[in-house]
């Protein structure tokens, strides 16, 4: 137990003391009161037979008369110069044991006035326990002059020991990984802990501009006195220095910390509330410290002021707003400023925080009445800093005034022993796994950073993790229902489009299943092949769903993505992928056998989508289906039927014509004589033989946009083209030629062939280097050669294309002879720059 107890009216002991009060203060006073009489008393017993004049002080938390039931008795023995030292050695061993012998945990040092006054990197512990420096007994002069010395070179070495402790700061926050939200976290050293308070304390003697140092070390004072009472428990609980808030101490202190008993989730609620304000505090305080260097960083970050505009200022690494007024009017306007953080990776000042959350109930109705629709959503989930940008917003309440729901996890603990954080902060963990993804170049990352190419994938795998869990407080025992119950509120207040909610809400439903097989089934097994694709369906959301089960796992704790869970992941998607590519041609809809299947009521419908392949139905939406039968009575009227439409930042033209050789070449070359840029396309054919292509296309020269007119110019091109009354090589030649790189600085081509993927076709895999033209160029190349294509997946990222084809010819899969020849001639066509 504790020392001997300085006695306090009707307590006996310093637990009785504790239970009494509550107060970790009066704990901090007799504590104190008590070490600083069994001190004196020693002393005088053991030192008073010193020749040399010295003083005993205390330093650190004992200095500032912060002794919680356990800590360390920190004690300096100071003598004038080393002369002093040597006769020291047996009485101070002696005055030391006298102390251990009656309770006290002494950690003593023996030191020269010029030892403490010389600057010693390797021991910044020692100056920034001389900021506590307080005199117990000795020689007072002797003990003035050390305070005066020490005080004047903490004034002349202030810079060098604040970078210091600023970098030991952030050391420690690293290591807990810059979150307060842990499920059991060590109340003196987790970011927002004891050792933050101290920080601001520190902080505010060394620095000459005190004032905002000492005002956030004021802004903390119920945080502080809230975490003092709870390590002086943790402490009187454990019988010993102990720190760390267990499941089972959470449970204990629920019940006797606040006046009257808690649950322990809202006692944990309570902590996590206090800890983020003082993390807070503490980061704005390490900012302004950091802010005052003259070094090339500094020059940086004046730099970055360049990204100011006239709504915002970049200063010292941080936003601040020009018109706070106008940046909290609106909802919208509110947005535009975390957009702003999420583009730049740059985070809020401490003042723009204290704008917004002294606004918090206005934003909420703001958010209410007048919220931001998809286009501001879109855009703010598509920037690269996403997961920094909702941590500024969940720590000023925007977070749960644009989503109300997220209070429900808001420092929600789920107890379990894999996870590390509260579900709020795995959630944006999570999300900054994939930001984090494209900066991160280890072994075995690459494979999976590749499956991020696409923006939009990124716009919904991030929308769906940020609500992937968010049934844990609104459907605790079944928090996936719950989770898709409260997504389905939210799109459709952010006005998601159709696609966008079902690509979000599907990731939700099947956001456990990769996880699970990776732990409980045999990859190598063809029954977990046939599983995962009969609960995924599509290229598109196995591609999504890795995505999502990286993140979510790399979010569980630090190592939980281990090289072999990686690798397992990996396989798990090759796996499935196989299965999915296999199924692409061989499964085909048969709505005789299996009307149930369809779930379309119109039989003429189902005649419509018979002999279609099944994937048809997993990768177009009910709404995208019933456009495709409303264009095939076009076709049947006037014999081809083109619509382009707009999604999101790209445009897509849906083609129904009877299906010949040639046609998905002929759509490629209407495209590009108008210089589109193809980025996806994918080819059907039904039983019928009508031909359903589906192209996903850029417009880079915005030519669309500037000439209304020119949409239905280009639908009307891309008819007379597939109906034979243009003649697309006549098109192509009026095109503008674009320049090209020389032949040393041109991709070549990599051409794949495989029989064993699909059951009916031969999968032909063009990579290489993208240009206008270029799926016109192979399609035709397939065409001339008598191949039919059943089936394109075509992808392009930046200037590589990705271009997957399954081609028969005589209905049958390619002899190796053809193979040969036309490998060839898809080389030649895939570097032709004519």
């Amino acid at each position: 137990m504790p020392e001997q107890f300085t006695a306090v009216p009707g307590c006996s002991t310093i637990d009785e003391l504790f239970e009494t009060t509550r107060d970790p203060f009066a704990v901090f006073r007799s504590r104190t009161a008590s070490a600083d009489q069994l001190v004196t008393n020693s002393s005088q017993k053991h030192l008073q037979s010193l020749t040399a004049p010295f003083a005993v002080a205390a330093v650190g938390g004992y200095g500032r008369r912060e002794l919680f039931p356990y800590s360390d008795v920190d004690l300096l023995l100071v003598f004038e110069d080393e002369s002093g030292l040597a006769s020291a050695r047996e009485p101070f061993g002696d005055f030391v044991r006298v102390l251990w012998d009656a309770g006290l945990k002494v950690s003593q040092s023996v030191r020269t006035i010029a030892e403490c006054c010389r600057l010693n990197e390797q021991n910044i512990e020692l100056h920034v326990s001389l900021l506590d420096l307080r005199f117990i007994t000795g020689d007072e002069p002797l003990f003035g002059t050390l305070a005066g010395r020490v005080r004047e070179f903490n004034r002349r070495q202030a810079g060098p020991l604040t970078a210091k402790l600023a970098a030991m700061a952030r050391q420690r926050h690293e290591k807990f990984q810059n979150t307060a939200f842990h499920l059991e976290p060590n109340v003196k050293d987790t970011p927002g802990g004891v050792r933050d308070v101290h920080l601001l304390h520190w902080l505010s003697v060394l620095s000459r501009e005190k004032e905002p140092h000492q005002e956030s070390l004021a802004e903390c004072s119920a945080c502080r006195a809230f975490l003092y009472q709870l390590r002086c428990f943790l402490h009187l609980e454990a019988k010993r220095d102990n720190n760390l808030l267990t499941f089972e101490l959470q449970d204990r202190a629920a019940h006797s910390v606040p006046p009257a008993p808690v649950a322990p989730e809202e006692f944990m609620r309570t902590y996590y509330r206090h800890a983020r304000h003082v993390f807070a505090s503490a980061r704005r305080a390490l900012d302004f410290a950091e802010s005052q260097d003259t070094s090339l960083l500094r020059q940086f970050r004046d730099w970055r002021q360049r990204l100011s505009t006239a709504e915002l200022t970049v200063a010292h690494e941080r936003v601040f707003l020009r018109n706070p007024a106008a940046a909290v009017q609106s909802a919208e306007s509110a947005l535009a400023v975390f957009t702003f953080v999420a583009r730049h990776g740059i985070a809020l000042s401490w003042d723009a925080q204290r704008r917004f959350r002294g606004n918090q109930e206005m934003l909420a109705n703001n958010f209410h009445q007048q919220a931001p629709q998809w286009p501001r959503w879109r855009e703010f989930f598509s920037q690269a800093h996403v997961s920094l940008a909702l941590h500024d917003m969940q720590d000023t309440g925007v977070l749960a005034a644009a989503i109300p729901e997220w209070c429900a996890i808001d420092g929600l603990v789920v107890r379990d022993f894999y996870h590390r954080y509260t579900v709020d902060e795995h959630t944006l963990v999570a999300i900054q796994a994939i930001d984090e993804l494209a900066a991160r170049h280890e072994e075995g990352r690459g494979r999976i950073r590749e499956l991020a190419a696409s923006g939009d994938d990124r716009i919904i795998v991030r929308l769906a993790l940020l609500l992937h869990d968010i049934g844990k407080g609104t459907d605790p025992g079944h928090h996936v229902r719950g989770s898709m119950q409260t997504a389905k509120q939210v799109l459709s207040r952010f006005g998601a489009p159709e696609a966008v909610r079902i690509a979000v809400l599907f990731l939700i439903e099947r956001h456990l299943d990769l996880s699970q097989v990776m732990n409980t089934r045999d990859l190598k097994d063809p029954a977990t092949a046939r599983l995962l694709s009969s609960r995924i369906g599509t290229q598109e959301d196995l591609r999504r769903l890795v995505l999502l089960t990286y993140a979510d796992i790399s979010a569980v704790n630090p190592s939980a993505m281990t090289p072999w869970r990686l690798e397992q992941l990996w396989r798990a998607y090759t796996v499935a992928s196989g299965q999915l590519m296999r199924e692409l041609t061989a499964d085909r809809i048969d709505h005789t056998s299996d009307p149930a299947q369809l779930a379309f009521s119109d039989p003429e419908m189902n005649e419509f989508l018979d002999g279609l392949p099944k994937r048809y139905l997993r990768a177009r939406g009910r709404e995208e289906i019933t456009a495709h039968f409303a264009l095939e009575r076009v076709r049947r009227r006037d014999g081809v039927a083109v619509k382009i439409r707009r999604e999101g930042g790209t445009l897509v033209a849906s083609v129904l014509a009877d299906d010949h050789p040639g046609l998905f070449a002929a759509i490629c070359g209407a495209l590009a004589s108008f210089g589109m840029n193809i980025l996806e396309a994918e080819a059907y054919a039904n039983s019928r033989g009508t031909a359903i292509d589906v192209v996903r296309f850029a417009d880079p020269l915005a030519t669309l946009d500037l000439n209304p007119g020119e949409t239905a110019r280009l639908e009307w091109t891309v008819g007379c083209v597939v109906k034979g009354a243009i003649d697309v090589r006549d098109l192509l030649k009026r095109r503008k030629q674009v320049k090209h790189h020389g032949a040393s600085g041109r991709r070549q081509p990599v051409i794949r062939f495989n029989n064993d993927a699909s059951d009916s076709s031969t999968l032909l895999e063009f990579v290489g280097e993208d240009r206008p033209g270029l799926l016109y160029a192979l399609s035709s190349t397939l065409a001339a050669a008598n191949c039919d294509i059943e089936l394109v997946l075509a992808d392009t990222e930046g200037r590589k294309a990705v271009d997957v084809f399954y081609v028969t010819k005589d209905k049958a899969k390619l002899e190796p002879d053809v193979l040969k020849d036309l490998e060839i001639a898809l080389a030649a066509a895939g570097t032709h720059t004519a």
